[in-house]
């Protein structure tokens, strides 16, 4: 209301000095004077609306929310330290947010979720230790590359499994939606029976009480779950390797280009593989 008010003020002063300018008073009325004024009034309202309408568009790009999907029981990727969720994924896209000058906030979600989440819109991005299939990129887009992988198999110390190629024929858990779950039901065609859990230590509890007879899950993980459990190993030979990158929503090449060119320089700068050392101790 001010700023209409100061407008109008400097509008019937513009008015007035175009009267004054133009003709004489008699000539002028008293009408076309505040007719004039409420014009150029409403003008100048105008502009300074597109100015503010402006000017928050430019702070908007620059700044904003950040909206990282994952399921954070995937340790050393992401994972629970009280209420913070942590680990090398969450320190990747905190970096990332911090290039753009945007604000990260992180959802925690079942893993199988977490794509519909960017379809939808409602994340922006999804770091959850994903792999790169043809199958996903059917729904998503993904990122350059950030990371390196393995699917690997986790057995009860006892177990006669000793690779991939004893897995026909018996019970392998794998993490609901995960690339162990994909690659291990194409075994179901060989009498393999795939028993799906929504997090991964819950397959390895299943293994430990003796309920299945393989794990497969990501490397990294994998090595956690078996430090951390007593009875189980990891075997040597790995079932897959795959790749990691950030899933964004189908056509948003302006967010894809902005997440590439930010984890090039996090490349360059040597941040990612100061991550990812703080995370996983070389062998």
């Amino acid at each position: 209301m001010k700023k209409k008010a100061l407008a109008f003020a400097m509008a019937a002063m513009m008015a007035a000095s175009l009267t004054a300018c133009g003709g004489s008073s008699k000539e002028t009325t008293a009408a076309q004077t505040e007719a004039a004024a409420t014009e150029a009034a409403e003008s100048a309202e105008d502009t300074s609306t597109e100015a503010e309408e402006t000017e928050a568009a430019e702070t908007e790009a620059a700044g904003g929310v950040l909206i990282m999907a994952t399921n954070a029981e995937f340790p050393p990727y992401e994972y629970h330290d009280g209420d913070s969720i942590v680990g090398i994924d969450a320190e990747i896209a905190a970096a990332i947010a911090e290039e753009l000058g945007m604000e990260l906030e992180i959802e925690d979600i079942a893993f199988d979720s977490i794509i519909p989440e960017i379809v939808s819109g409602k994340a922006d991005m999804g770091l959850a230790g994903m792999t790169v299939t043809e199958d996903r990129k059917q729904s998503v887009d993904f990122s350059d590359t950030y990371a390196k992988a393995s699917q690997m198999i986790i057995v009860k110390e006892d177990s006669e499994i000793a690779g991939p190629d004893d897995l026909a024929g018996v019970i392998v858990g794998v993490q609901l939606g995960t690339t162990g779950d994909i690659y291990v039901s194409d075994l179901e065609a060989e009498g393999t029976t795939v028993e799906r859990y929504n997090k991964g230590f819950e397959a390895v509890q299943a293994l430990s009480q003796g309920k299945i007879d393989a794990v497969v899950i990501d490397g990294e993980p994998a090595k956690t779950f078996v430090s951390e459990t007593e009875g189980i190993k990891l075997l040597d030979e790995a079932f897959t390797e795959e790749e990691y990158a950030i899933a964004v929503k189908k056509g948003n090449t302006e967010l894809l280009d902005k997440i590439n060119a930010a984890l090039k320089t996090l490349d360059e700068n040597g941040t990612l593989d100061e991550i990812v050392a703080k995370y996983i101790k070389a062998e």
